[in-house]
């Protein structure tokens, strides 16, 4: 696995470093290293979570192994199970394995900047780049939730995400139903402009 050292001091933004913005929830992404140049080893991008940022749900990934590594600020954790809280300052790093429920969020009043890479990078790219391109299209809740149950059908499947909270035998029903039929009416199709 390939191992990524930032330095604080230096700009982490690369000459052509794509910048994303989301309208919605504030958040912004610079990807570093996309799926295509790790020729599918990993997906590499810095974000950054305005001050009361939610971040995400309780969740896991089925086969990605997903790394945090703060750059500033403080990134609230919740590792393993519910209420299990751990606070991450700059300089630290925390690894999550396939299988592991994990979310993040900025409850403090100054912005947080992360690198997150996941391994192998599957279609992670493809989920991200649907999430903020539907918010720049303003198809999300005011939450940042596609508004679309098959657009976040297809996305889910593709982020490889189990949520905490239903049993996972009526997610994979229900997603794998809803996903189905997105694909039947060509809605993979229209997300595709996110990430071609």
């Amino acid at each position: 696995m390939t191992s990524y050292t930032f330095d604080s001091t230096k700009p982490v933004y690369q000459s052509g470093a794509e910048a994303i913005k989301n309208p919605v929830t504030g958040d912004s992404m610079v990807v570093l290293q996309s799926t295509q140049e790790s020729s599918g080893n990993s997906f590499t991008a810095k974000f950054t979570l305005p001050p009361g940022s939610h971040g995400t749900p309780l969740h896991y990934h089925n086969n990605l192994l997903e790394t945090f590594e703060v750059l500033s600020g403080a990134l609230e954790m919740e590792l393993g199970e519910k209420g299990n809280i751990k606070v991450l300052l700059p300089g630290e790093v925390v690894y999550v394995p396939a299988g592991m429920y994990h979310s993040f969020r900025n409850p403090s009043g100054n912005e947080v900047v992360f690198v997150s890479s996941v391994h192998p990078a599957g279609e992670f790219e493809h989920f991200i780049r649907a999430m903020y391109g539907l918010a720049i299209d303003g198809k999300v809740s005011s939450s940042g939730m596609p508004k679309n149950l098959l657009h976040f059908a297809l996305i889910i499947q593709k982020a490889d995400l189990v949520l905490a909270g239903l049993p996972v035998f009526i997610q994979k029903l229900i997603i794998g139903s809803l996903a189905a039929l997105g694909r039947l009416l060509g809605m993979e199709r229209s997300l595709s402009k996110y990430w071609n």
